[in-house]
């Protein structure tokens, strides 16, 4: 299921394979996820997404799902002040995810589906206006009917490292999860939507000054893996729809 794992000739069969192929590009940023969750939480997520959807579709007459190598690093300003932020430029985000996907499409390979679980505005919108430039299709988890399909803590707004999020870490890499920290943590609701449109950039500014919202004490690995087969399905929506060419 992993691009980077095929040689070459293997590549080269699958533009005339009978099995249309559709690149999976995970994408995600390394930040602060409160004092319990990993700093790779975002991009971590959208691998899980990947690697259900492709095995889903393990065996699918019509389609053939390959993950591409993820990018990891995203625009992550707002937890400035914490440590483990790693923020890159908007353009040098836009470039990346660009160059490719350019360079997948010189071989044939054009449709490519952006999956990307970190949500500061500025990212969001670098990701769109680069799956627009290059015809990538982008599963735009904030949009409204996306978003209806989530939880409840996910339509609130008050999700960074609670309980949405920290189930999904814990359905995938419990490991990961300092859970005896995890279940001292107070709830911090905090509307990240509205506290951004009312131009609010900054985690402690919004009161996170643990660099969580939402509630993690709640948080459990059978919500988490209910929530990855939610967006399993969306992404593979979308990879079929990619796949006929549909967005």
């Amino acid at each position: 299921m992993y691009f980077a794992e095929l040689t070459s000739p293997e590549v080269d069969s699958l533009r005339s394979g009978s099995r249309t192929p559709v690149l999976l590009l995970p994408v995600g940023a390394v930040e602060p996820h409160g004092p319990h969750a990993p700093l790779g939480t975002d991009p971590l997520i959208s691998q899980g997404m990947c690697e259900r959807a492709a095995r889903r579709l393990d065996g699918d007459p019509e389609v053939r799902a390959l993950i591409l190598p993820a990018l990891p690093y995203g625009v992550t300003q707002f937890a400035r002040g914490f440590a483990g932020g790693v923020h890159i430029a908007a353009e040098t985000l836009f470039a990346l995810v660009t160059d490719v996907c350019r360079a997948l499409a010189e071989q044939g390979l054009d449709r490519v589906v952006i999956v990307n679980n970190h949500f500061e505005p500025e990212h969001v919108a670098t990701l769109r206006r680069a799956a627009e430039s290059v015809g990538a299709a982008y599963l735009d988890l904030v949009r409204r009917r996306n978003a209806e399909r989530l939880t409840d803590e996910f339509r609130s707004g008050s999700c960074h490292a609670g309980r949405y999020e920290t189930s999904l870490v814990l359905a995938d890499r419990p490991d990961l999860v300092d859970t005896a920290a995890m279940r001292e943590l107070p709830a911090v609701p905090v509307d990240l939507p509205s506290a951004m449109r009312a131009g609010q950039s900054d985690f402690r500014d919004m009161g996170m000054n643990a660099a969580y919202c939402g509630a993690p004490a709640e948080a459990t690995a059978a919500e988490g893996a209910e929530t990855f087969e939610t967006l399993t399905t969306m992404l593979v929506e979308t990879i079929r729809a990619k796949a006929k060419g549909a967005c």
